[in-house]
Parts: structure tokens; sequence; C-alpha cells
């Protein structure tokens, strides 16, 4: 049986707070009762019958581990509310009662909540790649793991909408762990294999397909469009210096730049021989590679390359490479791989080989083992791998990198927000002991501007102190709960954190803002808007560059409005021009319609919940503020006739509001549009559109006090949808929380 484990250590592992927030699966063959395995296969088989239903896990195999862990504790029956009937405390109360009392019950024991934090379809089949290539697909991952991993992807195979990138990938990672091309329940891989042979064999995968299809020897690097690392070699001023980019851009290209400058593959063996025969319309020999640089499926084809991209490719594939390639001009290759790969050990250092999310994570750890395959760093890649993996009915999968950090800053803001945090005690005091032990405590080391880093001291990252990767919101919201806390009773939640590490967390938040206002995620905006026509991958959007984004924009304002307020001297004319020029840029990004475009959660429900936090923390409200009116309207006009909202992932990609199929109402997204009614005043002018979504999230609860796993709900980079499991606890329980203390107190 899998069984999660909580902040241990190992072989091989580093930390700078004694493993805090670190999660793990590992195969135990005698844990177990009869009972729980019996039960264990009967979820991953309703998982199975009903995938297409319900598209991501459920994460129940977590929830049943923490919960007899723990001792989850007999709770209050659930209460309905019946249509027209009017709402009580009373009933709002058992609601959120019965509701923290479970989310309690999963609680690690050093304060987190684990869950998962996964999604897309590429993350897990380049690392089975990776290990192929490397030797180590049998001894990283047992059995017991490559079943898992199997079980994933055939649960995970589509009937209608397909992409060549996941179709592809998961067909050859399933080869590699030892299927056939026969194999798989209803014919999964013949299926598989025909949707591919029918829209055009493996070249019409998109770029990082090729790239890693190149790395595995089932494609040439030939039929790839140049990743010289001699940008790296570039002025620092140079417009388009690597060092300017996005940070996930710039640590996916460190090592895709020094394994394609070395031209690096693995062994070509029969199996990949094999491959190379069965996902090509033609012999592998006579492929036209030249021309499959360009041939993406339209299935893919999400972000066409401009012009200007196309003869800057044709440029450094006909005139550059055939140069560089050459003596003397390949000596200044070698020199372009030493900095890459100096770069990819520093930044593997820096993070204690976490590296800063799964895709870079698995880049950097075949980069290792390319230059060195006994050397040390890449022994540390390896232990970190199961820090990944996450276990749940639908099989294994990789995590982005964890929410720990995140989860947890909204969980603390969520129960305190009920007026019933005086009941868990010892739910916040872990809460907070996490919080406390979280906070990034040194910068980057060394001459960390020299490798294209900012500050970090006083940050949070999204996950753990380990990760090390500051980001602006993170920061923020990690600041707020620790700032909430600070004010409650040290006997109910534990001594407060020191007003120093107050400070530099404010620090860390003022050095981000950009100069119209508006808050990027982890850097600095370094780079020209331009940039963004060079973006190579065909299925992402605004990959490039770091940009500001109305959620990260909101969480400073409320991060540094409360500051201001508990400690009011602290550089007092610095935050109020920050907070200034923040409210501009929100109001300045609000759509016509009344709402704003989210890019981390779907979609403009989530965009506006954020504006609204960030604009009623400034202090606006219903009648002085035209922006939270029009938020209101907007809002209102999306409410369903059950009483909640619901809005598909394709208000992402359409950039265009779309209801989800069948106007289902989703309680993540219910409460959220909640929680902005409430912080916008509505409540004061007509409650009764509350009332009805209160009364969706109250009939929606479970017996046992959980809320049930919906659509998905995170995307990033506009296309790509990521499951936060977390969510559908804490946001009902802090939109009833709100509720309770904001509308029916009045």
């Amino acid at each position: 049986m899998w069984k999660l484990k909580i902040g241990e250590d190992g072989a091989w592992l580093s930390s700078v707070n004694d493993h805090i927030g670190r999660q793990h699966w590992e195969f135990d063959p005698h844990a177990g009762t009869p009972q729980e395995l019996a039960l264990v296969e009967t979820l991953r088989r309703h998982f199975n019958h009903n995938r297409f239903q319900l598209k991501q896990s459920s994460d129940l195999l977590m929830r049943m581990q923490l919960r007899k862990e723990n001792g989850f504790k007999e709770i209050a029956e659930a209460v309905k509310v019946k249509e027209g009937e009017e709402i009580r405390e009373g009933a709002v109360t058992i609601t959120l009662r019965r509701g923290i009392s479970f989310y309690s019950s999963i609680q690690a024991h050093d304060g987190h909540w684990p869950a998962e934090s996964a999604g897309p379809l590429f993350f897990l089949q380049p690392l089975v790649m990776a290990l192929y290539v490397t030797g180590g697909l049998n001894t990283v991952l047992s059995p017991q793991h490559q079943k898992e991993i199997k079980r994933y992807l055939y649960n995970h195979q589509k009937v209608t909408v397909r992409t060549m990138f996941g179709t592809a990938l998961s067909y050859i990672a399933l080869r590699l762990l030892g299927e056939d091309p026969e194999d798989g329940e209803d014919m999964a891989m013949p299926r598989g294999r025909k949707w591919i042979l029918d829209h055009g064999g493996l070249v019409m995968i998109p770029s990082w397909g090729k790239f890693w299809a190149a790395v595995l020897g089932v494609y040439e690097w030939s039929g790839c469009n140049p990743m010289p690392p001699e940008f790296w070699l570039l002025p620092k001023m140079f417009p388009i210096h690597p060092g300017k980019m996005l940070c996930y851009c710039r640590l996916v290209y460190m090592p895709m730049s020094y394994l394609y400058g070395k031209r690096f593959v693995g062994g070509v063996t029969p199996l990949i021989r094999s491959i190379r025969q069965e996902l090509y319309n033609e012999p592998y020999h006579l492929i036209n590679w030249n021309k499959s640089r360009y041939t993406v499926s339209k299935e893919d084809l999400y972000s066409p390359h401009p012009l200007i991209q196309d003869l800057t490719w044709e440029f450094l594939y006909h005139a550059v490479e055939p140069v560089l390639s050459r003596w003397p001009f390949s000596m200044l290759r070698q020199k372009a791989l030493q900095v890459a790969i100096e770069h990819v050990q520093y930044e593997d250092e820096n993070s204690r080989y976490l590296c800063i999310g799964c895709v870079e994570k698995v880049l950097c750890l075949i980069a290792s083992w390319a230059q060195d395959p006994n050397s040390e760093a890449y022994k540390r890649h390896l232990a970190r791998l199961p820090d990944y993996f996450w276990i749940a009915e639908d099989g294994l999968k990789l995590q982005s990198f964890g929410s720990q950090m995140w989860d947890a800053a909204f969980a603390i803001q969520a129960i305190i927000s009920t007026n019933l945090s005086e009941e868990y005690g010892p739910t916040l005091r872990k809460a907070n002991n996490f919080i406390k032990a979280s906070q990034v405590r040194e910068n980057p080391s060394g001459n960390f501007t020299a490798m294209y880093r900012h500050i970090s001291k006083g940050a949070w990252t999204f996950s753990t102190q380990d990760h090390g990767w500051q980001v602006s919101d993170c920061t923020a919201e990690g600041l707020k709960a620790a700032l909430l806390l600070s004010q409650m009773s040290p006997d109910l939640v534990g001594e407060k954190m020191e007003a120093e590490r107050f400070y530099d967390a404010v620090n860390v938040i003022l050095s981000l803002q950009s100069s119209n206002g508006g808050f990027p995620a982890w850097e600095p905006q370094r780079a020209y808007r331009w940039l963004e026509k060079f973006n190579p991958t065909e299925f992402f959007e605004d990959t490039l560059i770091e940009r500001e984004y109305v959620e990260c924009t909101s969480s400073a304002i409320q991060g540094l409005s409360l500051f201001r307020k508990l400690h009011p001297t602290h550089r007092r004319k610095e935050i109020d021009d920050s907070i200034s020029r923040a409210i501009r840029y929100i109001e300045d990004t609000q759509k016509p319609d009344g709402s704003w475009y989210g890019c981390w959660g779907i979609c403009y429900t989530y965009g506006t919940w954020f504006a609204v936090e960030g604009l009623a923390a400034a202090g606006r409200n219903y009648n002085n503020s035209p922006a939270l009116r029009k938020a209101c309207e907007f809002l209102l006009s999306r409410q369903l006739a059950c009483g909640g909202w619901g809005e598909s992932y394709l208000s992402s990609r359409n950039k265009e509001y779309t209801n989800l199929q069948g106007n289902r109402a989703n309680l993540v997204q219910t409460a959220w549009a909640l929680l902005s009614l409430i912080d916008a005043g509505q409540a004061n002018v007509d409650p009764k559109p509350i009332h009805r979504g209160i009364r969706v999230m109250i009939n929606s609860q479970m017996e046992d006090g959980d809320f049930p796993q919906q659509e998905i709900t995170g995307v990033f980079m506009r296309n790509c949808t990521l499951n936060y499991s977390s969510y559908r606890n804490i946001f009902p329980i802090w939109a009833l929380g709100e509720y309770r203390s904001r509308v029916l107190s009045v």
C-alpha cells in the first residue's frame, strides 16, 4: 500500500529547515488492512469508470490515510437549505464546523496540507524518457511506481479531444515502460498509435516534443529549431539575453541549450529503433528533417510562430549553426556549454536539487547526467525525484512543484474569517509553525545577480523553503497570514513572527513592483514586450518574459495594507506610494464588462475575485468605486439559475467568458464570486444573489464534511490547466466564513 511520508530525510538530500513541508510517497508491501486495500481498489475502479465525466482525481488516497492517522472525530449531520428557505446562522455554522473539522483532519503534522498540484499530461513522460536514457528506469522506478504510472497514462487517454504532444509522449513512455504496441484496455496502444499516424506522425509534435524525442533518439536534432547556448555569452544588456527571460523560460532554456549544443542523444537500442518504425508514416531515413522543424499538429497549435521568428530560426539553422560546429568557432561552443552547465548547477544547488518546477527538474537531471553520469549532482537529482511524485486513485503523476505554502496561507485566512478560530487552535498553531518555518531566510548564494537571480530573503515560495524561489503573491499571502496570526493569542496559535521578518517580506514585495504599478510573479520585469514574438512553444502563450498580473498585484496590496495598519511607521511613504500605484494598475486593467482576466485560475471569476479583494483592502467600496460596482454587475450577470457560478477552461484559452458545459456550477468558482460580492459590498445593496450562492455551498457539502471534487480550476500560460485539490475545501470554508461574519452579522 502506498503511504504518504511527511518531512523525512534521506540519502543525498539537504535542507535548510529540516525538510519541513516535504511530502513524498513510498510503497509499503505490508501496510494496510484487507479492508483498506479493498477500499483503495474500489476507489481506483470508480475513477476509471467515471474518468470521462470527472477528469481529475479527488485525491482520496491522501485523505484516507491522513484522516486515519489524525483520528477524525464524529461531526454533526449535514444540513440542507430548501429553495426559498431563509438561511440561518445555525446552518452556516454547522456547515463551517463540519468543513473545518474535515480539513483539519487532513493536515500534516508539520502544519501544511498535503494536496495534489498537478494536471498537465506532459509532466510525467519526459521523466520516463530521461530515466530510460540514463539507464535508471528500473532502478529509480520500482515495479509499483511503473504500475501506477501506467495506470495514470491509461486513465487519461482521451476519446475525443487529443493533442499530438500528449498522445505521442504517452505512447512513447508506455513503450519504454514495457508495454507492447498492441497492449492496453480497449486496444489503447493501437488506438493511440493510429491517432498519431492519422495526424501526420511524430513529425507533427510541437517543439518541446521534438526536443525530447531527439534526446531519446526517436527524432533527429536536425529536425529541431536551434537552441544555441551561445546566447549565454551575449552582453547582458542585449535585449534577447536569456537573463531577461521569464525565470521559467530561462530555466528551461539553460539545460535545453546545453543538451542541444552537445547534440546529446541516448543510446539507440532495439526498442528505440522499433519506436522509430511505429510512429512515422515513412521510413525514418527518408524523413525531411529540415521541413519537420515547422510541422505542428493543428490540435497543438495555440500560439503560431510569427514570420519574424521563423526567419530567425532560418538564419540560425542555415548560417550560424554550421559555423559554430567547425573549428575555431567550435571553441566558442565549448565555452558556451560550460557557462550553460554552470547556470544549471547554480539552480540545482540553490533549490536543493528541487529546481523551480518539474519540467526544469527533469531537464536539469539529464543535463547533469550528460555532463557526468557519476556526478554527485546526478545522485542528488535522483534523491529529489520523490518530492515530485503524487499518488492518487488515478495513478502516479508528477506535481508541478507542490502548493504547500500557497494552500496553507489561504487555509489560515479562510479559518480565521469564520470567527470560529478559538475552536481550532491546534490546527492554526501547526499552520503558524509551518508559515514561520517556510519563510526564505537568505538570498541566493554568491553573486546571485550575476546568475540573473533576485533577492529572496524574507520571501515565501509556492511550496517549501528548500525550493527557494520567491514569488510576489506567495510572499504577500504568507505575510498576510502571518500578520493575522500575530494578532491572536500566543496561547492559542503560538508565538508570532519577529518584526524583522515582516520587514524582510515587505522588502521583497516592494522590490518587485513594475513602473506601471503592477506586480510580476517571480522577478522584476526586465524585457521588452516584443520579445514574446519569439515564443517557440506552440501550445503556450506569454512564456518568454515576466509580466504583471492582477492576482499578484492584488495580493501585494492586501499584504502591504494589513502590514501598514499593524506597523504604520515602517517605510510608510514607500508603502503608500506602492499601494496607490497598484490600485491604479488594477483599475486600469478592468475589462469593459467589469471583469478581470485571471492568469493563474479559471478565469474571469478568479481574476475578478483578486481584483476586488485588492481594491477593498485599500479602502474602496461599492459606494466610492465604480470599478467595484462594475465588478458586481459582471458577476451577477454570470450567476446561474441554480445560484452558483461555473466557468470553463475555454475562458482562459479563448479570452471570452464561457460557462461550463450544461451550465453546471463549480463550488470553487462559486466561492470566488461570493467572496468578491461580499468584499465589494453587494450585501448592502441586494444580498439575495449572495444568499442563493451560499445555499449552493451548504447543500453541496458531503456527509464527511468534505466538498466534492469538480472541474479543474487552475491554469497557467493561458492554455494549460492545473488541479489544486485543496481549493475545494479552502474556498467554500472561506466564502461561508465571510458570509457568517460579514453578512449574517449585519
